[in-house]
């Protein structure tokens, strides 16, 4: 039998739902350049998580929060603010390769980085916006990751539970439920985070 390659033909789609799927930091590079419309995270024992797209009312949560974010950052200028596209690199000191909803840098620790690769920085702050798809105790684990890497502060906000959960650097979790705002201010000096239209 011959066995034909068509270049022309759709690419065959697997169900990869029960299955791990382990691969290199070098393979999940290629697999993002390869797949630019996937959004690919890769954890730090090099497990590849495939992410679903959110549906619109996430997707208009996580706009409202990088734009609060971003207009601190304007009128600030203390930093840089990415968002969920954006990817991070922590293979360097044991971790995986992430994308947080919403991320904040410091933007002395930005000199010298270059930014058309994965950043390669720890983010002094990051967001996790949980969907309606998302398992709680899977970002749950995300953020706690976060905390070991150094991240000064992340937040996890749960519209489903109408929570969020507050991770600082060597701190115990604090759970706050059903805040109309939560204080970014030991981190990003100023920032008041209104959770109004997650919330509603």
């Amino acid at each position: 039998m011959t066995i034909t390659h068509d270049t022309d033909v759709e690419p065959l789609l697997l169900n990869i739902r029960s299955t791990e799927l382990h691969v290199t930091p070098e393979q999940f590079d290629r697999l993002c350049i390869d797949n630019p419309n996937l959004r690919l995270e890769l954890t730090r024992d090099k497990k590849l998580i495939v992410m679903a797209p959110t549906f619109g009312e996430s997707g208009k949560q996580n706009v409202s929060l990088v734009v609060q974010v971003g207009s601190w950052n304007y009128q600030t200028g203390l930093g840089e603010v990415f968002d969920s596209s954006t990817g991070y690199d922590f293979t360097a000191i044991r971790g995986g390769k992430m994308s947080p909803d919403v991320s904040w840098i410091e933007k002395s620790r930005l000199e010298g980085v270059s930014l058309l690769q994965f950043i390669p920085v720890v983010p002094d702050f990051v967001i996790e916006l949980r969907s309606s798809t998302d398992r709680l105790s899977v970002l749950q684990a995300k953020m706690q990751e976060y905390q070991r890497l150094g991240v000064r502060l992340g937040l996890l906000i749960n519209p489903q539970d109408k929570q969020v959960e507050v991770y600082r650097l060597g701190g115990e979790v604090e759970v706050i439920q059903s805040p109309n705002s939560v204080s970014c201010e030991d981190v990003l000096p100023g920032l008041r985070l209104d959770l109004m239209r997650i919330f509603d």
